[in-house]
């Protein structure tokens, strides 16, 4: 069985008396999606900060590529990627020369900064100053700087938060596209589409302690009901209905509701991963 590419076990950090983290313990396989699902405040962040050496955990262990995260070993820094909400780019810089410069920290002579920008859509504004890059086009030249020496290890903090639908979708395809290639990504989003769309598990985090880890299917499966919602058309208007798979009679209904003449539209109605959230932890995902 492959080794995980991070391995976190009972790990927890306090800022003072308040507990930020309270016995985490998950790991993230090669080539898979782990959304961190949680609102803010929950504990993603901090999780993040000390998978990368910039918090050392109170207790509990934590590894990345085999190696504990409190070692500060270079062999580590240099095969993951970071990609946190704040924007650390060199704004008289040209999205190249931003590429070319951090390529350079990592000992990286022959980066191929054109096809980098190319992934995030931004070719042809290579040469153009970050200074007049849009939030959008910050937030993708950020991921591609973070796939400058391609990492086996992903760790993206809110990477589309705030950002429009065209740059959500690119640095949604791009992260998709890292974990095809083997990565391992740990993924921090409070955006229950983004985590639905792209996770391969999900862990939910409220408070600082995890509250479910599994595929975003299963946990849907597990704490919604099977149903089917029935819109149709009647003589005073249109009725919605909903037929329960889990009931003995579930076959009749849609079987009459489809030969009725009225019937309009009918559809799965599954519990979402926020409704999910809701349940397991009594508050909402942006609360």
């Amino acid at each position: 069985m492959e080794e995980p590419a991070i391995r976190v076990h009972e790990v927890s950090y306090s800022y003072g008396d308040v507990e930020a983290v309270k016995g985490v313990s998950f790991d993230v396989a090669p080539g898979e999606i782990l959304g961190f699902l949680g609102p803010n405040g929950a504990g993603k962040s901090t999780t993040i900060k000390m998978l990368t050496g910039q918090l050392a955990p109170k207790s509990g262990q934590a590894r990345v590529l085999g190696i504990d995260v409190t070692a500060d070993d270079p062999e580590v820094q240099s095969q993951i990627g970071v990609c946190f909400e704040e924007k650390n780019l060199y704004e008289s810089m040209s999205a190249i020369e931003n590429l070319r410069f951090f390529a350079s920290l990592f000992g990286i002579r022959d980066v191929d900064a054109g096809e980098l920008l190319r992934r995030v859509g931004l070719a042809d504004r290579a040469n153009d100053r970050v200074a007049k890059y849009s939030k959008g086009m910050r937030q993708r030249l950020m991921m591609a700087r973070t796939l400058v020496n391609n990492p086996k290890v992903l760790f993206l903090d809110e990477p589309t938060d705030g950002l429009d639908p065209v740059s959500s979708r690119a640095i949604r395809t791009l992260i998709r596209e890292e974990a095809d290639r083997g990565a391992a990504v740990l993924l921090t989003t409070h955006d229950m589409f983004e985590a639905d769309e792209l996770s391969d598990r999900v862990a939910f985090i409220n408070e600082g302690s995890l509250f479910a880890l599994d595929s975003p299917e299963n946990l849907k499966l597990q704490y919604g009901e099977r149903a089917v919602k029935l819109r149709i058309r009647e003589a005073d208007g249109v009725t919605e209905r909903t037929v329960s798979l889990e009931d003995a009679n579930a076959g009749d209904e849609l079987k009459a509701a489809v030969s009725a003449s009225g019937l309009m539209t009918i559809h799965t109605e599954e519990a979402s991963l926020e409704r999910v959230f809701i349940q397991l932890t009594g508050r909402g995902l942006g609360a």
